[in-house]
C-alpha cells in the first residue's frame, strides 16, 4: 500500500510539473506580413452608378507609374480572377502575358464587374439590353460604361486622363456597348470576338437553327452570382443525352432550365422577331457618330462568336468618314488572340500568330490613340488578316474583297455541283440529282463521339472547327462535291455562299453546307496532313427560314426550291495540289437541336411523334443547279 501511494504521488506531482509548464501556441497573437515589395499596386473600389448602384472595380498597375493610360475591361466572369494568377511581386506573375504587356507599356489596366454579378450591386439581365423597347430603365451597359470611365478619369490622379475599353466575347459585347453615346474620355476600344447579334450567327442561333450548348453557359451564368459550374449530366457522351431529351425543351425541363428567364425567352422567340432585332448591335451601332477609333478582332475558326466582329465592321464602316474603324482576322478560335496562336487543333501557322497580333497591331494601335505625346505610328491598314494556308499576315483595303453585286472589288466566282460528284467551274448542259435520306434518329455529330460537353474535361470544343471531316463525308446521309486537284492557287476573302436547289419529301428540314480544304493524298511537306479534309467555313440553315428569318413557313414537298447558306468570312488559299470540296447535309447534332422534319409551330416543342425520315434531292445542272459562290480574290 506504501508503494502505491509513493507512486500515486509521483505521478501527481509529475501531472502538476507538466500542468505549469503548457508548450506554448503556434499561433502568435499578431502576425504582421513583411512587405513583399511587389512592382504592382492593386485596389478595389466600388464605383457608383447613376442609380446609386455601385460595380465592383479591380485597379491594377505597375507601380510608381504616371501620366498613364486606362485600359477598361467590363465581364460577368469576375472582375478578381484577371489579378490572380499567383502571389508573387511581379506582376508578370500574376496577370496574364497579354495584361502584362499592358501594364509593363505603362497602362493602368482595370477590369470591373457587371451590375448583378460577383462583386456589384443591382440586377443582373444576361446581356442587357440598351435603354430603348426592350429596357425602360435609366441605365445600360452603355451608361454602366460611362459612369465607370467618369470616375476613372477623376480619382486616378496619376492617369493621363484617356481611356480605351476592351474585353472578349460577352467582354466584347461591353466594349461595342460603350461605342452607344460613349464618354468624351474613351478614345479607343478594342471588341475581340464580340456578341453582336446572338440569333444572326453568334452563340444562341444560327440560320435560325437553335445551338443546344447554349443551355451550359446559361446553367453557369445565371443559376448563381458567381459562376454555377457545369450542368449536370446522366450521360458521358452528349450526343446520348440530347438524343434522349427528344427536344430543346425537353433537355431543358429535365434540367429545371425554365427556372432562367434567359431560357424561356430563347423559347418564346425562335424566329427572328422584334425581340432580337432591337437587340441587332449591327444595325444600332451604324446610327452612333463614327469618334472612337475601333479595332474589330474576329477569329476565322471562332466557335462561338463568328458572325459578330465582321458584321459590326462592315455595318459601322459603311458610315465611317473619317475611317475610324479598322478589322483584324486571326487563324483563332473564340478567344484566341489573348493565348498561344502557333497552333489550332492539326494546325500549324509557322509562328505565334497571336502573340505577333499582340505586338505589331493590338498595343501600337493602344499608344497611338492613348498615350501622350505618342510617336507618330505607321498607319493601320483598315484591315489587317491571316491568310490561311499560306500562312502570312496581310495590310487589305477594307473588307470582303469579294462580294455578291458590285459593291467589291471582286466578284463571286461558281463552282457547280457536277455528277459523280464533281464540283466544276461550268454548268453542265444536263440535269441531274442526288438523294440521301436523312433520319432524325441517327443525326449526324457535329465532332467526333464521344461528344463531352462543352466545358468539361476533355472537351474539343475549342477546336472541332478544324476537324478532319473524313470521318463525317463517308456517311451515307452527306452529299459530297469536289474539284480535281488544282493547278492554280485559289484565294478567297469574304463569305462563300452555297446556293442549293433541292426538294425534301418533308414540310421542314435543314441544310448544312461545308466548304472544305482537302490535302493531297500524300502530303510530303506535313505527312500527318495527308488527305485531311480541312473545314473552312461551314454553317447551318433552318428551311423554314429560307425566304424570311421573321416569317418561317412550311416547306412543300416534293417541290425544287433554293435555299442559300452564307457560310462564315474566311481569309484562305487553296493551294495547287489541294482540292475545293462541299458536303451537304441535314443534321448537325447535338450542337444545333433536330429539325423533325415535319413543320410544327415551334421546334423546341417537337414531340416524339412529329421527328420522321425524309429523303433529301439535290438538284444539278442547267435547269435546277446547286452550285457555290466563292468569294475568289488575286492569289498573291
Amino acid at each position: 500500500m506504501r508503494a502505491l501511494f509513493t507512486a500515486s504521488a509521483i505521478a501527481v506531482t509529475l501531472a502538476t510539473a507538466v500542468a505549469a509548464q503548457q508548450l506554448p501556441s503556434d499561433i502568435p497573437k499578431t502576425f504582421k506580413p513583411v512587405d513583399m515589395q511587389a512592382d504592382y499596386e492593386r485596389r478595389v473600389v466600388e464605383i457608383p452608378m447613376r442609380d446609386g448602384v455601385k460595380l465592383h472595380t479591380v485597379i491594377f498597375q505597375k507601380r510608381g507609374v504616371t501620366d498613364a493610360p486606362i485600359i477598361l475591361q467590363r465581364t460577368p466572369y469576375g472582375a478578381d480572377g484577371p489579378t490572380g494568377r499567383d502571389t508573387s511581386p511581379s506582376f508578370r506573375m500574376v496577370v496574364r502575358p497579354p495584361d502584362a504587356m499592358l501594364i509593363d507599356a505603362g497602362y493602368i489596366r482595370v477590369w470591373q464587374d457587371v451590375r448583378g454579378k460577383h462583386g456589384s450591386q443591382g440586377a443582373y439581365v444576361n446581356e442587357r439590353p440598351l435603354i430603348g423597347p426592350l429596357n425602360g430603365t435609366k441605365v445600360d451597359h452603355s451608361t454602366d460604361a460611362y459612369d465607370t470611365i467618369d470616375w476613372l478619369v477623376k480619382n486616378l490622379k496619376n492617369s493621363n486622363g484617356r481611356v480605351g475599353i476592351t474585353g472578349t466575347s460577352y467582354d466584347g459585347m461591353m466594349a461595342a456597348m460603350a461605342l452607344v453615346k460613349p464618354h468624351p474620355a474613351l478614345k479607343a476600344a478594342v471588341p475581340m470576338n464580340p456578341v453582336i447579334n446572338t440569333w444572326m450567327g453568334d452563340d444562341d442561333f444560327h440560320g435560325g437553327a437553335y445551338r443546344m450548348v447554349g443551355y451550359d453557359y446559361y446553367f453557369s451564368q445565371d443559376t448563381a452570382k458567381g459562376s454555377a459550374g457545369d450542368l449536370w449530366r446522366d450521360d458521358y457522351d452528349d450526343y446520348n443525352t440530347f438524343l434522349k431529351a427528344v427536344s430543346a425543351s425537353g433537355f431543358a425541363r429535365s434540367r429545371g432550365l425554365f427556372q432562367l428567364p434567359v431560357a424561356q425567352r430563347l423559347h418564346d422567340h425562335p424566329t427572328y422577331d422584334a425581340y432580337w432585332q432591337a437587340q441587332a448591335l449591327e444595325t444600332i451601332l451604324p446610327r452612333q457618330p463614327q469618334t472612337v477609333p475601333t479595332l474589330w478582332v474576329a477569329s476565322q475558326w471562332d466557335q462561338e462568336d463568328i458572325y459578330g466582329a465582321i458584321a459590326a465592321y462592315m455595318a459601322v464602316s459603311k458610315v465611317d468618314p473619317d475611317h475610324v474603324n479598322h478589322l483584324a482576322i486571326g487563324p483563332w478560335a473564340h478567344g484566341g488572340a489573348n493565348g498561344d496562336g502557333s497552333t489550332l487543333g492539326a494546325l500549324r501557322f509557322d509562328s505565334d500568330t497571336a502573340l505577333w497580333f499582340r505586338r505589331e497591331v493590338l498595343l501600337p494601335f493602344w499608344d497611338a490613340h492613348l498615350k501622350t505625346n505618342a510617336p507618330a505610328a505607321a498607319p493601320l491598314a483598315p484591315v489587317v488578316a491571316f491568310q490561311t494556308g499560306t500562312n502570312r499576315w496581310q495590310s487589305l483595303p477594307g473588307w470582303p474583297l469579294a462580294c455578291p453585286g458590285t459593291t467589291c472589288a471582286a466578284p463571286m466566282r461558281r463552282l457547280y455541283f457536277a455528277g459523280d460528284g464533281g464540283l466544276a467551274s461550268t454548268v453542265s448542259t444536263g440535269t441531274g440529282t442526288d438523294s440521301y435520306v436523312s433520319d432524325p434518329a441517327r443525326p449526324i455529330p457535329y465532332r467526333l463521339r464521344p461528344i463531352r460537353p462543352t466545358y468539361a474535361s476533355g472537351s474539343t470544343w475549342r477546336q472541332w472547327l478544324v476537324d478532319d471531316q473524313r470521318p463525317f463525308s463517308d456517311r451515307p446521309d452527306v452529299l459530297v462535291y469536289q474539284t480535281e486537284p488544282l493547278t492554280e492557287p485559289v484565294a478567297i476573302s469574304g463569305a462563300a455562299i452555297v446556293d442549293l436547289v433541292a426538294s425534301t419529301t418533308g414540310t421542314d428540314g435543314d441544310f448544312v453546307a461545308k466548304l472544305i480544304d482537302v490535302y493531297p493524298a500524300e502530303y510530303g511537306e506535313k505527312p500527318e496532313m495527308s488527305g485531311y479534309q480541312l473545314p473552312v467555313a461551314m454553317d447551318i440553315l433552318r428551311g423554314r427560314y429560307r425566304n424570311s428569318f421573321s416569317a418561317p413557313e412550311p416547306i412543300t414537298p416534293g417541290a425544287m426550291t433554293g435555299y442559300k447558306i452564307q457560310l462564315p468570312h474566311a481569309n484562305h488559299v487553296f493551294l495547287p495540289g489541294h482540292r475545293i470540296m462541299i458536303q451537304v447535309q441535314s443534321s448537325w447534332f447535338p450542337l444545333y437541336d433536330r429539325n423533325p422534319q415535319t413543320y410544327v409551330p415551334n421546334i423546341f416543342d417537337a414531340r416524339p411523334a412529329d421527328y420522321r425520315k425524309a429523303t433529301i434531292t439535290i438538284g444539278r445542272g442547267a435547269a435546277q443547279g446547286s452550285y457555290v459562290e466563292l468569294p475568289v480574290v488575286p492569289a498573291k
